[in-house]
């Protein structure tokens, strides 16, 4: 599923034509203090290249978003990652500020959460979130995931939500 619309938001596989809008998301110290801080253009060269060899290992992974008008809004995801030695599918998602409070986040997690457990079949999603982001633990909870521990993630006081098929 390489390309997929909900009602506001198109999303298509990441791919390199999508590095400058990366790159002008990480560098937002605002939208990046909850993905562990502002990254630099090399480094978010590392994360696509990371990212698309996600999508050719496991058949799905990021897209980036755009609004109807074409403007790139953000990106979202579903990724493998190793939490405490188990192999997690996660939801994952960061937004520009301008599309921020529109509830498109509510809108892409709804749509990945449909995807991940009944298109590609896994048995749960997490989100995995700093504990302080409230506005994301919000999205968790209006999608219907629930808040199943806390701990702390790279040095930050973090809570994990799941929900499952």
């Amino acid at each position: 599923m390489e390309h997929f619309s909900t009602a506001r938001l198109s999303a298509e596989r990441l791919s390199e034509s999508h590095l400058a809008d990366l790159v002008a998301l990480h560098l937002d110290a605002e939208v990046s203090r909850y993905l562990g801080g502002v990254r630099s253009a090399d480094v978010t060269k590392t994360y696509l290249d990371v990212n698309m060899a996600h999508w050719d290992q496991h058949g799905f992974g990021l897209w980036a978003l755009r609004t109807k008008d074409g403007a790139f809004a953000g990106r979202a995801g579903l990724r493998h990652i190793l939490l405490d030695d188990v192999d997690e599918v996660e939801i994952a998602y960061a937004f520009k500020r301008g599309a921020w409070g529109l509830g498109f986040a509510s809108e892409i997690a709804t749509a990945m959460t449909e995807i991940g457990l009944s298109h590609l079949q896994v048995p749960s999603l997490i989100g995995l979130v700093f504990a302080e982001n409230v506005a994301s633990r919000r999205v968790l909870e209006k999608s219907d995931y629930l808040l199943e521990r806390s701990m702390v993630r790279h040095g930050h006081d973090a809570v994990i939500y799941r929900i499952r098929r």
